[in-house]
């Protein structure tokens, strides 16, 4: 996979989860479908999957700065 790539993937994946962990996007949406009980269980969800695309993200950086030393 290309350094970008894994980048890209991280941060939209990071930006997602922390929309839905810290803001009531999640609330709303699910209480206007009805759904709202699966909101009880989405924090073992959400959190881990938050952590997640953040390591996924420090990962990308650590790709993009090495292919740009190799570049040098």
């Amino acid at each position: 996979m290309k350094d970008r790539t894994v980048l890209t993937t991280g941060v939209a994946g990071s930006v997602i989860a922390a929309i839905c962990c810290f803001t009531p996007a999640l609330v709303i949406l699910l209480g206007a479908v009805g759904l709202s009980a699966w909101l009880a269980w989405f924090d073992y969800v959400l959190l881990p999957a938050l952590a997640l695309f953040l390591g996924i993200t420090a990962y990308g950086l650590i790709l993009w700065q090495r292919g740009k030393k190799e570049s040098c």
